[in-house]
């Protein structure tokens, strides 16, 4: 996928200095923490009811740790929600899990991961600089990176321009971190190149936020996994699965 915004040296993946991009768009919902604990698990929330009660097959037909309003935020066709939890507002350490909706209704969970988001946690109004990832339910519709495509289900951008270099906030070398990124929606055009650097709301709001890969520190604004967990996330993320990400302190995505 060819960039379609103005490519030159920008602030890249909410905050690092690279050759590329800044991004997105979308819905509005939670707020994330520094130490992040696994969200409660689905036999732990199985629905009650005649033959549910005590049973641990039995999968929530709602996303447990999700409230309403949370909940309301999220697409009716999205079959795939990707949920990433801080355990409070000031955190940059979180856990991401992968959830997918089955035919009858049900959400069963995948593995939880250990994850990073912004220096100085979330927020329900991010601005560029801020160094804080923002609270919401953001679509997934593009990919990309540095290295090669793993075989990515939504489109990727190969690009050379997918370059973070410099040292992040504990010292860690950035060097891997854009190996493999999706672009969240916030603050970007959704269907076009991760490093597009259109801004819908405004340079001010900030963008470039992304999922990419985790360099063993908080972020400027993105979430964080492992190289590992992104390609296994880029192997299973669909277009059809309408996926989303849901972001954010745990006690804000309980809203």
């Amino acid at each position: 996928m060819a960039a379609a915004g103005a490519v030159g040296l920008a602030a890249l993946g909410a905050g690092y200095v690279v050759l590329g991009r800044q991004g997105g768009t979308v819905a509005a919902a939670a707020d994330g923490g520094h130490k992040a604990a696994a969200p409660p698990s689905a036999t732990t929330h199985a629905p009650a009811g005649p033959g549910a009660l005590g049973s641990r097959t039995e999968l929530p037909l709602a996303i447990p740790g999700l409230g309403p309003k949370t909940r309301a935020a999220i697409p009716a066709a999205s079959t795939q929600v990707l949920v990433a939890s801080g355990a409070s507002k000031n955190s940059s350490n979180a856990v991401v899990t992968l959830w997918t909706r089955t035919k009858d209704g049900h959400w069963h969970a995948g593995a939880s991961w250990p994850a990073h988001n912004a220096l100085h946690g979330w927020t329900r109004s991010h601005h560029a600089g801020d160094l804080h990832s923002p609270i919401g339910v953001f679509t997934l519709h593009d990919a990309g990176g540095f290295d090669a495509d793993p075989g990515s289900k939504l489109p990727y951008h190969h690009s050379a321009r997918f370059r973070a270099g410099g040292t992040g906030f504990d010292g860690e070398p950035l060097d891997d971190a854009f190996d493999y990124v999706i672009a969240i929606d916030y603050n970007r055009v959704p269907g076009t190149s991760p490093l597009d650097g259109s801004q819908p709301l405004g340079a001010g709001r900030g963008g470039g936020i992304w999922v990419h890969v985790d360099h063993g520190g908080p972020t400027h604004g993105c979430v964080s996994v492992s190289a590992a967990h992104m390609v296994e996330l880029l192997r299973t993320l669909t277009p059809a699965g309408h996926p989303v990400i849901v972001m954010g302190d745990r006690a804000s995505l309980a809203a």
